[in-house]
Parts: C-alpha cells; sequence; structure tokens
C-alpha cells in the first residue's frame, strides 16, 4: 500500500464510492480513468477478449507487459466483453445501469453503434456522466480521421516549435494524450460536483485531443497572430525569456540555467558571470532586448561554464537565486534523490509481477494512494459480472460462445 499524504489515512478516498465504466485503449482514457482510480474510484475496464487493449502489446520489457499499458492501468478491474455481440452489448448496458461515470475514446463513430450516442445515454441514464475522448471534435472537416498522439501535435503545430529550426520534433512524451486525459478527468470531477450539489444531473463531456494541444499552443498562438511570425524552436531554451538554455559544463554534464526577469538577469551577469557591464548594457536591460541578442549572452554564459564544473555552477547558481537544474537522461531519473529521499516509488502488482510504480502527483493530506494492482485481460470478468447478476450456469454460456473471455 503507498503513502502519499500525511496524517491517517482515509477509508477509500474522495471518489470512494463512484463507479467508472471504461472503453479505453491506448493513453488519453487509461491516463483519465487511473487518476479518478488514484484518488479512490473503481474503475472497470472493458476489453475485447482477443487481445484487449492494444496498448497491452506495444512491447513486452516489463515482465513481458507494455511499458504504457503498465504506467496508465494501475488500480482497475478488466471485463472482457466481446461488444460486437448482442449479449455483449447487453451486459455493458447492465454494467452503465449502475455507473456514476462512462469514459471512451474509441474509433470515430463507435460509441454511436453501440447505442452510446449522447442522446441514447441521456434518455436511458440520466444520472450518468459520460466523457468522450476524441481526436479532433466533432462537426469540422478533420472529425472524421484517427488521431493519434504523434498526428495531433504536428497538425496542432506543436512539432514546429519543438526541436530546432530546421529539425522539428515530437515532444518526448505523450503529451497530447496526457493532457487530453487529464482534461478529461479534471472535468469529470467538475461534473461530479455539480451533480453532487444538485446543479445538474449526469450529461455528456467531449474532449477532444486537438482542441487540448490548441490550448496548450496558447502562448505561440497569441505571439503568431500578433506578431505576425512563426517563433522558431530553440531546442533546450525558450523564444519567451532569455538567457534561458542548456550549457555544457568543464566536467562533461550540461547544467541548464535559466532567468525569468530583469532582477535574475541582473544578478546571472553581476554575481555569476562577473560582469557588471552586461548587467549595465541598455541593449540587456529589458526582456525583449536580451531575446533579441539571445546568441551573443549564450556564447558569453557557455563560455563561463565551459570553465566550471557542474557542482560549482550549481552552487553559485543556488546562492545567487538563480534557477538551474542538471540536464538528465531518464535512466539517472530513475534513482533521482528528489524521487528516492521523498519515498516517492511504490512496488504494485502485475500480472509479470511486482513493478515499481510512483506515486501520483498530487498529494492529499490525509489520502493514502490505493496503488492497486495492473489488471491482467479479463481478470474480474467473472466478479463483476456476478455483482450484475449473471449465474455460474450464465457465465459458462457467455463464455462458450466467446461473449467474454476466458479464465485466467
Amino acid at each position: 500500500m503507498g503513502g502519499g499524504g500525511t496524517g491517517q489515512p482515509s477509508v477509500g478516498g474522495p471518489l470512494a464510492g463512484i463507479t467508472v465504466v471504461a472503453l479505453e485503449q491506448a493513453v488519453s482514457a487509461p491516463m483519465c480513468t487511473r487518476t479518478l482510480a488514484d484518488f479512490g474510484a473503481r474503475v472497470i475496464k472493458v476489453e475485447n477478449p482477443a487481445g484487449g487493449d492494444f496498448a497491452r502489446h506495444y512491447d513486452d520489457v516489463v515482465h513481458g507487459q507494455a511499458a504504457h499499458f503498465v504506467w496508465v492501468n494501475r488500480g482497475k478491474e478488466s471485463v472482457a466483453l466481446d461488444l460486437k455481440s448482442e449479449a455483449g452489448v447487453g451486459l455493458l448496458h447492465r454494467l452503465l445501469e449502475r455507473a456514476d461515470v462512462l469514459v471512451s475514446n474509441l474509433a470515430p463513430g463507435a460509441t454511436a453503434r453501440l447505442g452510446l450516442a449522447p442522446a441514447d445515454l441521456a434518455a436511458r441514464y440520466p444520472d450518468l456522466i459520460a466523457v468522450e475522448i476524441d481526436g479532433f471534435g466533432s462537426g469540422g472537416p478533420l472529425s472524421h480521421k484517427r488521431a493519434y498522439d504523434l498526428l495531433v501535435q504536428a497538425e496542432s503545430g506543436v512539432c514546429a516549435v519543438t526541436g530546432t529550426a530546421g529539425a522539428p520534433a515530437k515532444p518526448g512524451p505523450p503529451v497530447a494524450d496526457v493532457t487530453t486525459g487529464l482534461y478529461a478527468a479534471l472535468s469529470i470531477l467538475a461534473a461530479l460536483q455539480g451533480r453532487a450539489r444538485g446543479a445538474g444531473r449526469g450529461g455528456t463531456i467531449a474532449v477532444s485531443l486537438f482542441d487540448t494541444m490548441a490550448e496548450m499552443m496558447g502562448y505561440h498562438l497569441t505571439y503568431a497572430r500578433h506578431a505576425g511570425v512563426d517563433q522558431q524552436p530553440l531546442g533546450m531554451s525558450s523564444p519567451a525569456v532569455a538567457p534561458y538554455g542548456a550549457y555544457p559544463t568543464a566536467d562533461g554534464q550540461t547544467v541548464v540555467l535559466g532567468t525569468t526577469n530583469d532582477r535574475e538577469w541582473q544578478r546571472l551577469a553581476s554575481d555569476i558571470l562577473g560582469r557588471p557591464d552586461l548587467a549595465a548594457a541598455e541593449r540587456f536591460r529589458g526582456n525583449p532586448g536580451r531575446v533579441r541578442h539571445r546568441a551573443e549572452l549564450d556564447e558569453v554564459i557557455a563560455a563561463w561554464c565551459g570553465r566550471h564544473d557542474l557542482a560549482e555552477i550549481q552552487k553559485t547558481a543556488d546562492d545567487a537565486g538563480i534557477g538551474n537544474a542538471r540536464y538528465n537522461r531518464p535512466s539517472e531519473v530513475l534513482e533521482h534523490p528528489q524521487l528516492v529521499e521523498r519515498n516517492r516509488w511504490r512496488t504494485i502488482d502485475s500480472p509479470g509481477g511486482p513493478v515499481p510504480s510512483l506515486l501520483p502527483p498530487a498529494i492529499l493530506e490525509g489520502f493514502e494512494p490505493p496503488m492497486n494492482p495492473v489488471p491482467a485481460l479479463g481478470a474480474h470478468t467473472d466478479a463483476v459480472l456476478t455483482e450484475i447478476g449473471c449465474t455460474a450456469a450464465e457465465l459458462d454460456g457467455l463464455r462458450n460462445d466467446r461473449v467474454i473471455g476466458t479464465r485466467e
């Protein structure tokens, strides 16, 4: 059992008693529902008996399991239902009769074919909060298209502001999927709060990856509209402020130094670089001027960093109140002291064996995140369907008809 809060742990968590049915795959919806599970909701993940969520099979590096799947699917119950069968859809609706929330991110049109269009849900389950995550939102020329993380990042301009000039790049993490999943979770919490206060019942919520990425691009879009130019990507720097970037050190490391206001720049120039002349120069007095003369500043800072070791640079920067960081590779973050000394890693169960897993980012006083296992495909089918009234004989019949998955 993991510990992320302080004081005595609560029983169940803030979302205890909330049941979520998930028709999900890949990352966006699973991130949404894992977030809800981390807060104590019960999440019933409905999967195709023939392979389940396709993210289960992206790779096999985690004791035979895919890293993506292990990451975003802890704490869920897996029910294997063939939703192409009438009986399977019937069982899904019986699950929804007891659910508070439905989350889906199936292919365009798939939920409507299952009788789960907004109008259908409103008529049949007026108290159900139904969230559909899609690629481009409804009513536009791209609404019919499949949308994966990279495709949406390219379409929304994210790749154009990532990387370097002439060499656009996709950000490493699947930011379209993750941020959309988190926006969906936030929307669900708002809807649950409204329902609890009597300000509403159920209803449908739509969140698209494209709209989320357009929001993430807010600064760049605002700048482009009013300046009339596209800002060029600057690698490990920022088009908005200067100096702000990564510099090699004398001992072969890379330090990242950043200033966000004029006072910090004055301290960097005078207290660290020993260049009061730069601090006093009119062309560097304000951030717009420093951005225009970024190359000159980077050359001076790089030369200074190249004469000093990382530890000395970071101590000097800390003493001067200047933001700084060490450039780390993922393998170095695994044992990062900020994670280790704050006890942020836990061990959770999975079908392939115990695996390390990070606690959720939010620390709620008095609440201990459940950190429950990653489910095997269909592992909870019999138990969940028994809850909704299926007898052992019915389960055997459903299994013989391949409506539900085989026993693990």
